[in-house]
């Protein structure tokens, strides 16, 4: 790789390289990208020292990759709803089996984290599965289960 000209790396001399008087002085890691969107972490922290000694490390183009990088995880947090969007309700089929009433519940109910739904939602699969218990049965349950966890979720944000 070859060193760029004005590259502030190691042996740079440039800021922040350590060189200076103040290079023991605890400092607030800010970085600034193109944009204008600064990354700041708490001072004296270990991932903060971390970062920026991996920072220095780095061509001007993987620094620029770094700092667009950033921005997009910046971007996306800021992207995190604040409210709870309602569930989007589908019409439940007069006919319709677990599977379907599973896929129609997931699609009425996009904002909760299936992982949290599975043993729940897996219990009941089974019991239809594998102890007959009648698919209607099932299904309203798994309406409630859905509803409930929806609960919690708002209630959680509260």
């Amino acid at each position: 790789m070859a060193a760029d000209a004005g590259h502030d790396g190691p042996g740079g001399g440039g800021p922040g390289d350590g060189a200076g008087p103040d290079a023991g002085a605890p400092q607030d890691a800010r970085v600034q990208s193109q944009t204008g969107a600064q990354v700041s972490l708490p001072p004296h922290s270990t991932s903060e020292r971390r970062l920026r000694s991996l920072y220095r490390g780095l061509s001007t183009a993987d620094r620029d990759t770094l700092l667009a990088f950033a921005e997009f995880l910046a971007g996306r947090a800021a992207a995190v709803p604040t409210s709870i969007p309602a569930p989007e309700p589908i019409p439940r089929p007069e006919e319709e089996s677990v599977i379907r009433a599973m896929k129609r519940l997931s699609a009425t109910y996009p904002m909760l984290d299936k992982a949290r739904l599975l043993n729940e939602t897996s219990q009941l699969m089974t019991q239809h599965v594998m102890q007959g218990r009648a698919a209607v049965e099932v299904i309203d349950e798994l309406e409630a289960v859905f509803a409930r966890h929806y609960q919690r979720l708002c209630e959680a944000r509260e």
